[in-house]
Protein backbone atom coordinates (compact mmCIF):
# COMPACT_ATOMS: atom_id res chain seq x y z
CA UNK A 1 0.00 0.00 0.00
CA UNK A 2 1.26 3.51 -0.83
CA UNK A 3 2.04 6.08 1.84
CA UNK A 4 -0.66 8.26 0.25
CA UNK A 5 -3.32 5.64 0.86
CA UNK A 6 -2.06 4.71 4.34
CA UNK A 7 -2.78 8.25 5.55
CA UNK A 8 -6.52 7.56 5.25
CA UNK A 9 -6.09 5.00 8.05
CA UNK A 10 -4.03 7.06 10.49
CA UNK A 11 -6.97 8.46 12.43
CA UNK A 12 -10.26 7.53 14.01
CA UNK A 13 -12.94 6.50 11.56
CA UNK A 14 -15.76 9.08 11.26
CA UNK A 15 -19.05 8.13 12.91
CA UNK A 16 -22.29 7.74 10.97
CA UNK A 17 -24.01 9.26 14.03
CA UNK A 18 -22.05 12.52 13.66
CA UNK A 19 -24.78 15.20 13.16
CA UNK A 20 -23.17 16.68 10.03
CA UNK A 21 -22.70 13.26 8.42
CA UNK A 22 -26.15 12.06 9.51
CA UNK A 23 -27.80 15.16 8.06
CA UNK A 24 -26.12 14.72 4.67
CA UNK A 25 -26.85 10.98 4.69
CA UNK A 26 -30.55 11.65 5.30
CA UNK A 27 -30.57 14.24 2.51
CA UNK A 28 -28.90 11.96 -0.06
CA UNK A 29 -31.11 9.06 1.07
CA UNK A 30 -34.23 11.08 0.31
CA UNK A 31 -32.77 12.11 -3.07
CA UNK A 32 -31.69 8.54 -3.82
CA UNK A 33 -35.10 7.13 -2.89
CA UNK A 34 -36.91 9.61 -5.14
CA UNK A 35 -34.51 8.95 -8.03
CA UNK A 36 -34.99 5.20 -7.59
CA UNK A 37 -38.79 5.45 -7.54
CA UNK A 38 -38.96 7.78 -10.52
CA UNK A 39 -36.68 5.65 -12.67
CA UNK A 40 -38.33 2.31 -11.91
CA UNK A 41 -41.89 3.69 -12.14
CA UNK A 42 -41.47 5.81 -15.28
CA UNK A 43 -38.70 4.02 -17.19
CA UNK A 44 -38.70 0.56 -15.65
CA UNK A 45 -35.00 0.67 -14.74
CA UNK A 46 -32.85 1.15 -11.68
CA UNK A 47 -29.37 2.61 -11.50
CA UNK A 48 -26.36 2.42 -9.22
CA UNK A 49 -26.12 5.78 -7.46
CA UNK A 50 -23.16 4.99 -5.18
CA UNK A 51 -20.76 6.92 -7.41
CA UNK A 52 -23.24 9.82 -7.57
CA UNK A 53 -23.35 9.85 -3.77
CA UNK A 54 -19.56 9.95 -3.59
CA UNK A 55 -19.36 12.78 -6.13
CA UNK A 56 -22.06 14.65 -4.20
CA UNK A 57 -19.92 14.51 -1.04
CA UNK A 58 -16.76 15.45 -2.98
CA UNK A 59 -18.46 18.52 -4.51
CA UNK A 60 -19.85 19.66 -1.14
CA UNK A 61 -16.37 19.31 0.37
CA UNK A 62 -15.09 21.85 -2.16
CA UNK A 63 -17.43 24.57 -0.85
CA UNK A 64 -15.11 27.02 0.99
CA UNK A 65 -17.02 27.05 4.27
CA UNK A 66 -15.84 25.44 7.52
CA UNK A 67 -19.06 23.46 7.99
CA UNK A 68 -18.36 21.51 4.78
CA UNK A 69 -14.70 20.65 5.50
CA UNK A 70 -15.68 17.43 7.27
CA UNK A 71 -16.74 15.95 3.93
CA UNK A 72 -13.17 16.11 2.59
CA UNK A 73 -12.44 12.92 4.55
CA UNK A 74 -12.60 10.02 2.09
CA UNK A 75 -14.11 7.77 4.77
CA UNK A 76 -16.91 10.29 5.27
CA UNK A 77 -17.48 10.30 1.51
CA UNK A 78 -17.69 6.51 1.66
CA UNK A 79 -20.48 6.75 4.26
CA UNK A 80 -22.40 9.22 2.08
CA UNK A 81 -21.96 6.99 -0.97
CA UNK A 82 -23.19 4.00 1.07
CA UNK A 83 -26.33 5.84 2.18
CA UNK A 84 -27.31 7.07 -1.28
CA UNK A 85 -26.91 3.75 -3.07
CA UNK A 86 -28.67 1.92 -0.23
CA UNK A 87 -31.70 4.20 -0.39
CA UNK A 88 -31.95 3.97 -4.19
CA UNK A 89 -31.98 0.18 -4.30
CA UNK A 90 -34.11 -0.24 -1.17
CA UNK A 91 -36.84 2.10 -2.39
CA UNK A 92 -37.00 0.84 -5.98
CA UNK A 93 -35.92 -2.80 -6.33
CA UNK A 94 -36.48 -3.71 -2.71
CA UNK A 95 -39.87 -2.27 -1.77
CA UNK A 96 -41.71 -0.45 -4.57
CA UNK A 97 -41.34 -3.32 -7.03
CA UNK A 98 -42.61 -5.82 -4.45
CA UNK A 99 -45.75 -3.95 -3.36
CA UNK A 100 -46.89 -3.45 -6.96
CA UNK A 101 -47.48 -7.18 -7.46
CA UNK A 102 -50.44 -7.64 -5.05
CA UNK A 103 -51.79 -4.25 -6.20
CA UNK A 104 -51.87 -5.41 -9.84
CA UNK A 105 -53.51 -8.64 -8.71
CA UNK A 106 -56.40 -6.53 -7.42
CA UNK A 107 -55.59 -7.24 -3.77
CA UNK A 108 -54.99 -3.74 -2.41
CA UNK A 109 -55.55 -5.18 1.07
CA UNK A 110 -52.24 -7.05 0.73
CA UNK A 111 -50.14 -4.00 -0.16
CA UNK A 112 -49.35 -2.97 3.44
CA UNK A 113 -48.46 -6.53 4.56
CA UNK A 114 -46.22 -6.77 1.49
CA UNK A 115 -44.65 -3.38 2.27
CA UNK A 116 -43.89 -4.52 5.82
CA UNK A 117 -42.47 -7.83 4.59
CA UNK A 118 -40.36 -6.26 1.84
CA UNK A 119 -39.05 -3.55 4.18
CA UNK A 120 -37.98 -6.13 6.76
CA UNK A 121 -36.48 -8.27 3.99
CA UNK A 122 -34.30 -5.35 2.84
CA UNK A 123 -33.03 -4.79 6.39
CA UNK A 124 -32.40 -8.51 7.03
CA UNK A 125 -30.75 -8.86 3.62
CA UNK A 126 -28.23 -6.08 4.25
CA UNK A 127 -27.64 -7.28 7.82
CA UNK A 128 -26.79 -10.82 6.69
CA UNK A 129 -24.31 -9.48 4.14
CA UNK A 130 -22.73 -7.25 6.79
CA UNK A 131 -22.22 -10.33 8.96
CA UNK A 132 -20.88 -12.62 6.19
CA UNK A 133 -18.76 -10.14 4.20
CA UNK A 134 -15.11 -11.21 4.12
CA UNK A 135 -15.74 -14.85 4.94
CA UNK A 136 -14.78 -17.95 2.98
CA UNK A 137 -18.05 -17.69 1.05
CA UNK A 138 -17.96 -13.96 0.26
CA UNK A 139 -14.33 -12.77 0.51
CA UNK A 140 -13.57 -9.05 0.52
CA UNK A 141 -10.69 -9.67 -1.90
CA UNK A 142 -13.08 -10.85 -4.64
CA UNK A 143 -14.09 -8.44 -7.41
CA UNK A 144 -17.41 -6.80 -6.36
CA UNK A 145 -16.63 -4.55 -9.35
CA UNK A 146 -19.02 -1.59 -8.76
CA UNK A 147 -17.47 -1.24 -5.29
CA UNK A 148 -14.01 -1.02 -6.82
CA UNK A 149 -15.23 1.65 -9.24
CA UNK A 150 -16.67 3.82 -6.46
CA UNK A 151 -13.52 3.45 -4.34
CA UNK A 152 -11.13 4.27 -7.17
CA UNK A 153 -13.19 7.35 -8.08
CA UNK A 154 -12.91 8.68 -4.52
CA UNK A 155 -9.20 7.79 -4.27
CA UNK A 156 -8.44 9.46 -7.61
CA UNK A 157 -9.79 12.77 -6.30
CA UNK A 158 -7.98 12.36 -2.97
CA UNK A 159 -4.58 11.28 -4.37
CA UNK A 160 -4.30 13.17 -7.68
CA UNK A 161 -1.55 10.77 -8.87
CA UNK A 162 -0.82 8.77 -12.03
CA UNK A 163 -3.60 6.33 -11.25
CA UNK A 164 -6.12 9.17 -11.31
CA UNK A 165 -5.10 9.87 -14.94
CA UNK A 166 -5.64 6.20 -15.85
CA UNK A 167 -9.01 6.28 -14.08
CA UNK A 168 -10.03 9.44 -15.96
CA UNK A 169 -9.07 7.84 -19.29
CA UNK A 170 -11.21 4.86 -18.33
CA UNK A 171 -14.13 7.11 -17.38
CA UNK A 172 -14.00 8.88 -20.74
CA UNK A 173 -13.85 5.50 -22.48
CA UNK A 174 -16.80 4.27 -20.42
CA UNK A 175 -18.93 7.31 -21.29
CA UNK A 176 -18.05 7.29 -25.01
CA UNK A 177 -18.61 3.55 -25.29
CA UNK A 178 -21.98 3.76 -23.57
CA UNK A 179 -22.98 6.59 -25.90
CA UNK A 180 -22.41 4.27 -28.86
CA UNK A 181 -24.29 1.41 -27.22
CA UNK A 182 -21.28 -0.60 -26.03
CA UNK A 183 -21.71 -2.02 -22.49
CA UNK A 184 -18.41 -0.60 -21.25
CA UNK A 185 -19.29 -1.40 -17.65
CA UNK A 186 -19.10 -5.10 -18.44
CA UNK A 187 -15.82 -4.47 -20.31
CA UNK A 188 -14.45 -3.00 -17.10
CA UNK A 189 -15.71 -5.94 -15.06
CA UNK A 190 -13.86 -8.25 -17.48
CA UNK A 191 -10.58 -6.65 -16.36
CA UNK A 192 -11.31 -7.02 -12.65
CA UNK A 193 -13.26 -10.20 -11.84
CA UNK A 194 -12.43 -13.91 -11.81
CA UNK A 195 -11.53 -14.89 -15.39
CA UNK A 196 -13.07 -18.36 -15.23
CA UNK A 197 -16.34 -17.08 -13.79
CA UNK A 198 -16.49 -14.21 -16.28
CA UNK A 199 -15.70 -16.57 -19.16
CA UNK A 200 -18.71 -18.70 -18.22
CA UNK A 201 -20.79 -15.54 -17.85
CA UNK A 202 -19.72 -14.33 -21.30
CA UNK A 203 -20.52 -17.64 -23.00
CA UNK A 204 -23.95 -17.63 -21.33
CA UNK A 205 -24.57 -14.10 -22.60
CA UNK A 206 -23.54 -15.07 -26.14
CA UNK A 207 -25.87 -18.06 -26.19
CA UNK A 208 -28.71 -15.96 -24.74
CA UNK A 209 -28.28 -13.25 -27.37
CA UNK A 210 -27.58 -15.24 -30.53
CA UNK A 211 -29.61 -18.46 -30.15
CA UNK A 212 -32.88 -16.65 -31.01
CA UNK A 213 -31.23 -14.86 -33.96
CA UNK A 214 -29.53 -17.83 -35.59
CA UNK A 215 -31.69 -20.76 -34.51
CA UNK A 216 -35.03 -19.03 -33.88
CA UNK A 217 -35.17 -20.61 -30.43
CA UNK A 218 -36.17 -18.57 -27.39
CA UNK A 219 -34.47 -20.20 -24.42
CA UNK A 220 -37.01 -18.77 -21.99
CA UNK A 221 -39.88 -20.54 -23.73
CA UNK A 222 -38.34 -23.87 -22.72
CA UNK A 223 -37.22 -22.64 -19.26
CA UNK A 224 -33.62 -23.56 -20.14
CA UNK A 225 -31.95 -20.65 -18.24
CA UNK A 226 -34.17 -21.25 -15.21
CA UNK A 227 -33.40 -24.97 -15.17
CA UNK A 228 -29.68 -24.23 -15.43
CA UNK A 229 -29.85 -21.84 -12.48
CA UNK A 230 -31.86 -24.30 -10.36
CA UNK A 231 -29.27 -27.05 -10.94
CA UNK A 232 -26.26 -24.77 -10.52
CA UNK A 233 -27.79 -23.07 -7.48
CA UNK A 234 -28.53 -26.41 -5.82
CA UNK A 235 -24.94 -27.59 -6.25
CA UNK A 236 -23.62 -24.18 -5.13
CA UNK A 237 -25.58 -24.54 -1.89
CA UNK A 238 -24.11 -28.02 -1.34
CA UNK A 239 -20.63 -26.58 -1.96
CA UNK A 240 -21.31 -23.85 0.60
CA UNK A 241 -22.32 -26.44 3.20
CA UNK A 242 -19.18 -28.49 2.49
CA UNK A 243 -17.02 -25.37 2.84
CA UNK A 244 -18.62 -24.60 6.19
CA UNK A 245 -17.97 -28.11 7.49
CA UNK A 246 -14.41 -28.38 6.16
CA UNK A 247 -13.28 -24.96 7.30
CA UNK A 248 -14.93 -25.29 10.70
CA UNK A 249 -12.70 -28.29 11.37
CA UNK A 250 -9.63 -26.30 10.28
CA UNK A 251 -10.61 -23.39 12.54
CA UNK A 252 -10.88 -25.72 15.54
CA UNK A 253 -7.45 -27.23 14.75
CA UNK A 254 -5.93 -23.75 14.38
CA UNK A 255 -7.47 -22.62 17.68
CA UNK A 256 -6.08 -25.70 19.44
CA UNK A 257 -2.62 -25.05 17.96
CA UNK A 258 -2.72 -21.41 19.09
CA UNK A 259 -3.72 -22.48 22.59
CA UNK A 260 -0.84 -24.98 22.72
CA UNK A 261 1.90 -22.74 21.31
CA UNK A 262 0.63 -19.31 22.30
CA UNK A 263 1.38 -18.12 18.78
CA UNK A 264 -1.50 -16.29 17.08
CA UNK A 265 -1.55 -16.61 13.30
CA UNK A 266 -2.93 -13.88 11.07
CA UNK A 267 -6.46 -14.70 9.95
CA UNK A 268 -7.23 -14.86 6.23
CA UNK A 269 -10.71 -13.42 6.77
CA UNK A 270 -12.07 -10.88 9.25
CA UNK A 271 -15.18 -12.97 9.95
CA UNK A 272 -15.01 -16.55 11.24
CA UNK A 273 -17.03 -19.42 9.82
CA UNK A 274 -18.70 -19.82 13.20
CA UNK A 275 -19.92 -16.23 12.93
CA UNK A 276 -21.02 -16.87 9.36
CA UNK A 277 -23.01 -19.98 10.33
CA UNK A 278 -24.76 -18.09 13.12
CA UNK A 279 -25.52 -15.18 10.77
CA UNK A 280 -27.04 -17.40 8.08
CA UNK A 281 -29.03 -19.38 10.64
CA UNK A 282 -30.19 -16.16 12.29
CA UNK A 283 -31.10 -14.69 8.90
CA UNK A 284 -33.15 -17.74 7.99
CA UNK A 285 -34.89 -17.55 11.36
CA UNK A 286 -35.66 -13.88 10.75
CA UNK A 287 -37.11 -14.70 7.33
CA UNK A 288 -39.29 -17.40 8.94
CA UNK A 289 -40.66 -14.83 11.40
CA UNK A 290 -41.34 -12.28 8.64
CA UNK A 291 -43.05 -14.98 6.55
CA UNK A 292 -45.29 -15.82 9.51
CA UNK A 293 -46.15 -12.13 10.02
CA UNK A 294 -47.05 -11.71 6.34
CA UNK A 295 -49.06 -14.95 6.23
CA UNK A 296 -51.07 -13.98 9.31
CA UNK A 297 -51.65 -10.37 8.17
CA UNK A 298 -52.76 -11.62 4.74
CA UNK A 299 -55.10 -14.23 6.23
CA UNK A 300 -53.52 -17.10 4.29
CA UNK A 301 -54.59 -19.71 6.86
CA UNK A 302 -58.17 -19.39 5.58
CA UNK A 303 -57.16 -20.21 1.99
CA UNK A 304 -54.86 -23.19 2.58
CA UNK A 305 -54.68 -26.39 4.57
CA UNK A 306 -52.52 -26.37 7.70
CA UNK A 307 -49.79 -28.31 5.90
CA UNK A 308 -49.72 -25.95 2.90
CA UNK A 309 -49.78 -22.93 5.22
CA UNK A 310 -46.70 -24.17 7.08
CA UNK A 311 -44.97 -25.16 3.83
CA UNK A 312 -45.61 -21.70 2.34
CA UNK A 313 -43.92 -20.08 5.35
CA UNK A 314 -40.89 -22.39 5.11
CA UNK A 315 -40.66 -22.09 1.31
CA UNK A 316 -40.89 -18.27 1.44
CA UNK A 317 -38.01 -18.13 3.92
CA UNK A 318 -35.94 -20.63 1.91
CA UNK A 319 -36.60 -18.69 -1.30
CA UNK A 320 -35.49 -15.45 0.34
CA UNK A 321 -32.18 -16.73 1.68
CA UNK A 322 -31.30 -18.92 -1.32
CA UNK A 323 -32.13 -16.06 -3.69
CA UNK A 324 -29.82 -13.66 -1.90
CA UNK A 325 -26.95 -16.17 -1.85
CA UNK A 326 -27.25 -16.84 -5.60
CA UNK A 327 -27.54 -13.12 -6.33
CA UNK A 328 -24.52 -12.52 -4.07
CA UNK A 329 -22.37 -15.03 -5.96
CA UNK A 330 -23.29 -13.47 -9.31
CA UNK A 331 -22.70 -9.93 -8.04
CA UNK A 332 -19.36 -10.90 -6.51
CA UNK A 333 -17.89 -12.25 -9.75
CA UNK A 334 -19.71 -10.41 -12.55
CA UNK A 335 -20.93 -7.14 -11.02
CA UNK A 336 -24.44 -8.02 -12.26
CA UNK A 337 -27.14 -9.71 -10.25
CA UNK A 338 -30.14 -11.57 -11.75
CA UNK A 339 -32.58 -10.60 -8.99
CA UNK A 340 -35.64 -10.62 -11.26
CA UNK A 341 -34.74 -13.96 -12.83
CA UNK A 342 -33.99 -15.59 -9.48
CA UNK A 343 -37.31 -14.44 -8.02
CA UNK A 344 -39.01 -15.67 -11.20
CA UNK A 345 -37.54 -19.15 -10.63
CA UNK A 346 -39.03 -19.34 -7.14
CA UNK A 347 -42.35 -18.08 -8.52
CA UNK A 348 -42.38 -20.99 -10.99
CA UNK A 349 -41.51 -23.45 -8.22
CA UNK A 350 -44.27 -21.99 -6.04
CA UNK A 351 -46.74 -22.47 -8.88
CA UNK A 352 -45.64 -26.09 -9.26
CA UNK A 353 -46.27 -26.59 -5.54
CA UNK A 354 -49.84 -25.38 -6.10
CA UNK A 355 -49.89 -22.14 -4.08
CA UNK A 356 -52.92 -19.87 -4.85
CA UNK A 357 -52.43 -16.53 -6.73
CA UNK A 358 -52.38 -14.26 -3.65
CA UNK A 359 -49.78 -16.44 -1.92
CA UNK A 360 -47.70 -16.48 -5.11
CA UNK A 361 -47.84 -12.67 -5.36
CA UNK A 362 -46.55 -12.25 -1.81
CA UNK A 363 -43.97 -15.01 -2.32
CA UNK A 364 -42.41 -13.45 -5.42
CA UNK A 365 -42.60 -9.95 -3.92
CA UNK A 366 -40.80 -11.14 -0.80
CA UNK A 367 -38.16 -13.02 -2.79
CA UNK A 368 -37.50 -10.12 -5.17
CA UNK A 369 -36.92 -7.83 -2.16
CA UNK A 370 -33.96 -9.98 -1.13
CA UNK A 371 -30.89 -9.93 -3.30
CA UNK A 372 -30.57 -6.30 -4.44
CA UNK A 373 -29.87 -5.07 -0.90
CA UNK A 374 -27.42 -7.96 -0.40
CA UNK A 375 -25.44 -7.11 -3.55
CA UNK A 376 -25.62 -3.35 -2.96
CA UNK A 377 -24.34 -3.70 0.61
CA UNK A 378 -21.46 -5.85 -0.63
CA UNK A 379 -20.48 -3.30 -3.28
CA UNK A 380 -20.39 -0.53 -0.68
CA UNK A 381 -18.43 -2.61 1.85
CA UNK A 382 -15.95 -3.42 -0.92
CA UNK A 383 -15.47 0.28 -1.69
CA UNK A 384 -14.93 0.94 2.01
CA UNK A 385 -12.53 -2.00 2.26
CA UNK A 386 -10.36 -0.47 -0.48
CA UNK A 387 -10.30 3.11 0.86
CA UNK A 388 -9.52 1.78 4.35
CA UNK A 389 -6.44 -0.05 3.10
CA UNK A 390 -7.68 -3.48 2.01
CA UNK A 391 -7.97 -4.77 5.55
CA UNK A 392 -4.38 -3.95 6.57
CA UNK A 393 -5.58 -2.40 9.85
CA UNK A 394 -8.25 -4.87 11.00
CA UNK A 395 -9.73 -2.82 13.91
CA UNK A 396 -9.99 0.24 11.63
CA UNK A 397 -11.57 -1.90 8.90
CA UNK A 398 -14.14 -3.40 11.27
CA UNK A 399 -15.04 0.00 12.71
CA UNK A 400 -15.46 1.45 9.23
CA UNK A 401 -17.62 -1.48 8.19
CA UNK A 402 -19.79 -0.95 11.27
CA UNK A 403 -20.28 2.74 10.42
CA UNK A 404 -21.22 1.81 6.85
CA UNK A 405 -23.82 -0.60 8.21
CA UNK A 406 -25.32 2.17 10.35
CA UNK A 407 -25.43 4.48 7.31
CA UNK A 408 -27.10 1.72 5.31
CA UNK A 409 -29.77 1.12 7.98
CA UNK A 410 -30.53 4.85 8.16
CA UNK A 411 -30.91 4.94 4.37
CA UNK A 412 -33.21 1.89 4.49
CA UNK A 413 -35.50 3.59 7.02
CA UNK A 414 -35.63 6.72 4.85
CA UNK A 415 -36.42 4.60 1.78
CA UNK A 416 -39.24 2.82 3.61
CA UNK A 417 -40.78 6.13 4.67
CA UNK A 418 -40.48 7.64 1.18
CA UNK A 419 -42.22 4.62 -0.38
CA UNK A 420 -44.89 4.57 2.34
CA UNK A 421 -45.85 8.20 1.72
CA UNK A 422 -45.64 8.15 -2.09
CA UNK A 423 -46.72 4.74 -3.41
CA UNK A 424 -50.44 5.60 -3.58
CA UNK A 425 -49.75 8.59 -5.82
CA UNK A 426 -47.77 6.37 -8.21
CA UNK A 427 -50.29 3.52 -8.20
CA UNK A 428 -53.27 5.82 -8.79
CA UNK A 429 -51.56 7.02 -11.98
CA UNK A 430 -50.90 3.43 -13.07
CA UNK A 431 -47.17 3.84 -12.54
CA UNK A 432 -45.67 0.54 -11.37
CA UNK A 433 -42.46 -1.36 -12.06
CA UNK A 434 -42.97 -3.05 -15.48
CA UNK A 435 -41.62 -6.34 -14.16
CA UNK A 436 -44.67 -6.58 -11.87
CA UNK A 437 -46.82 -7.15 -14.96
CA UNK A 438 -44.51 -10.03 -16.00
CA UNK A 439 -44.92 -11.70 -12.61
CA UNK A 440 -48.69 -11.25 -12.73
CA UNK A 441 -48.97 -12.57 -16.30
CA UNK A 442 -47.00 -15.64 -15.24
CA UNK A 443 -49.32 -16.23 -12.27
CA UNK A 444 -52.39 -15.82 -14.50
CA UNK A 445 -51.01 -18.18 -17.17
CA UNK A 446 -50.38 -20.97 -14.68
CA UNK A 447 -47.98 -23.85 -15.18
CA UNK A 448 -47.98 -27.56 -15.94
CA UNK A 449 -45.87 -30.70 -15.79
CA UNK A 450 -44.16 -29.83 -19.10
CA UNK A 451 -42.57 -26.85 -17.35
CA UNK A 452 -41.46 -29.05 -14.45
CA UNK A 453 -39.96 -31.55 -16.91
CA UNK A 454 -37.95 -28.83 -18.69
CA UNK A 455 -36.67 -27.46 -15.39
CA UNK A 456 -35.48 -30.90 -14.28
CA UNK A 457 -33.86 -31.71 -17.64
CA UNK A 458 -31.88 -28.46 -17.81
CA UNK A 459 -31.03 -28.50 -14.12
CA UNK A 460 -28.78 -31.52 -14.79
CA UNK A 461 -26.18 -29.77 -17.02
CA UNK A 462 -26.35 -26.72 -14.74
CA UNK A 463 -25.51 -28.90 -11.74
CA UNK A 464 -22.69 -30.68 -13.61
CA UNK A 465 -21.09 -27.42 -14.77
CA UNK A 466 -21.20 -25.99 -11.24
CA UNK A 467 -19.71 -29.19 -9.81
CA UNK A 468 -16.90 -29.22 -12.40
CA UNK A 469 -15.98 -25.57 -11.81
CA UNK A 470 -16.07 -25.81 -8.02
CA UNK A 471 -16.94 -23.15 -5.47
CA UNK A 472 -14.04 -20.86 -6.40
CA UNK A 473 -15.02 -20.51 -10.07
CA UNK A 474 -18.84 -20.70 -9.86
CA UNK A 475 -19.06 -21.68 -13.54
CA UNK A 476 -22.62 -23.00 -13.35
CA UNK A 477 -24.12 -20.01 -11.53
CA UNK A 478 -22.36 -17.47 -13.75
CA UNK A 479 -23.21 -19.35 -16.96
CA UNK A 480 -26.87 -19.45 -15.87
CA UNK A 481 -26.68 -15.74 -15.00
CA UNK A 482 -25.54 -15.04 -18.56
CA UNK A 483 -28.41 -17.12 -19.96
CA UNK A 484 -30.92 -15.20 -17.84
CA UNK A 485 -29.75 -11.71 -18.82
CA UNK A 486 -30.72 -10.11 -22.12
CA UNK A 487 -28.17 -7.42 -22.97
CA UNK A 488 -27.12 -6.60 -26.55
CA UNK A 489 -23.37 -6.92 -27.19
CA UNK A 490 -22.66 -7.89 -23.57
CA UNK A 491 -21.39 -11.37 -24.42
CA UNK A 492 -18.97 -10.18 -27.12
CA UNK A 493 -17.81 -7.38 -24.82
CA UNK A 494 -17.01 -9.81 -21.99
CA UNK A 495 -15.03 -12.12 -24.28
CA UNK A 496 -13.13 -9.22 -25.91
CA UNK A 497 -12.36 -7.81 -22.45
CA UNK A 498 -11.00 -11.15 -21.26
CA UNK A 499 -8.85 -11.53 -24.40
CA UNK A 500 -7.37 -8.04 -23.88
CA UNK A 501 -6.71 -8.92 -20.25
CA UNK A 502 -4.99 -12.19 -21.20
CA UNK A 503 -2.71 -10.43 -23.71
CA UNK A 504 -1.81 -7.62 -21.26
CA UNK A 505 -1.01 -10.03 -18.42
CA UNK A 506 1.02 -12.24 -20.78
CA UNK A 507 3.14 -9.28 -21.85
CA UNK A 508 3.32 -7.08 -18.72
CA UNK A 509 2.51 -9.45 -15.84
CA UNK A 510 1.22 -8.11 -12.52
CA UNK A 511 1.99 -4.49 -13.45
CA UNK A 512 -0.28 -4.77 -16.47
CA UNK A 513 -3.04 -6.33 -14.37
CA UNK A 514 -2.82 -3.56 -11.76
CA UNK A 515 -3.21 -0.88 -14.45
CA UNK A 516 -6.10 -2.77 -16.07
CA UNK A 517 -7.72 -2.94 -12.63
CA UNK A 518 -7.79 0.87 -12.40
CA UNK A 519 -8.71 1.32 -16.07
CA UNK A 520 -11.56 -1.16 -15.62
CA UNK A 521 -12.79 0.76 -12.58
CA UNK A 522 -12.77 3.89 -14.75
CA UNK A 523 -14.83 2.20 -17.46
CA UNK A 524 -17.39 1.06 -14.87
CA UNK A 525 -17.52 4.55 -13.35
CA UNK A 526 -17.95 6.25 -16.73
CA UNK A 527 -20.67 3.81 -17.75
CA UNK A 528 -22.48 4.34 -14.45
CA UNK A 529 -22.33 8.13 -14.81
CA UNK A 530 -23.60 7.98 -18.39
CA UNK A 531 -26.43 5.60 -17.45
CA UNK A 532 -27.47 7.77 -14.51
CA UNK A 533 -27.52 11.10 -16.35
CA UNK A 534 -29.04 9.70 -19.55
CA UNK A 535 -31.76 8.04 -17.46
CA UNK A 536 -32.51 11.23 -15.55
CA UNK A 537 -32.56 13.23 -18.81
CA UNK A 538 -35.05 10.75 -20.29
CA UNK A 539 -37.01 11.04 -17.07
CA UNK A 540 -37.07 14.82 -17.42
CA UNK A 541 -38.35 14.54 -20.99
CA UNK A 542 -41.08 12.17 -19.84
CA UNK A 543 -42.10 14.50 -17.01
CA UNK A 544 -42.34 17.45 -19.40
CA UNK A 545 -44.74 15.66 -21.77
Amino acid sequence: MTKERRKFMNKKHPSAWDPAIMLLNILVSVIGSIIGLELIARLGISTNTSIIGALFAIIIARIPLKIFQKYKDINTQNLVQTAMSGATFAASNGIFLSIGIPYLLGRQDLVIPMLIGASLAVIIDATILYRVFDTEMFPAKEAWAPGIAAAEAMLAVAEKGKNSVILMIGMVGGIVGKFFGIPTDILGVGWIGNMWALGAFGVGLLISEYTPKFFNIKLGDYYIPHGFMIGAGFVALIQMVLILQKKSKKEKEAAAAEAATGKVEKKEFTRSLKSMKLSLAGGFGAYILVSIVMAVMCGFSADMSAGMFVWWIIFAALSAIISELIVGISAMHSGWFPAFATAFIFLILGMLFGFPPAQLAILVGFTSATGPAFADMAYDLKSGYIVRGNGEDVPFEMEGRKQQYIAKMVSAVIAILVVLFTYKAYFEKGMLAPVDAVYLATIDAGTNMAVAKNLVIWAIPGALLQAIGGSSRQLGVLFATGLLIASPMAGITVIVGLLIRYIIIKKYGDLGQSKLYILGAGFITGAALYSFFSSTMNLGKKLNK
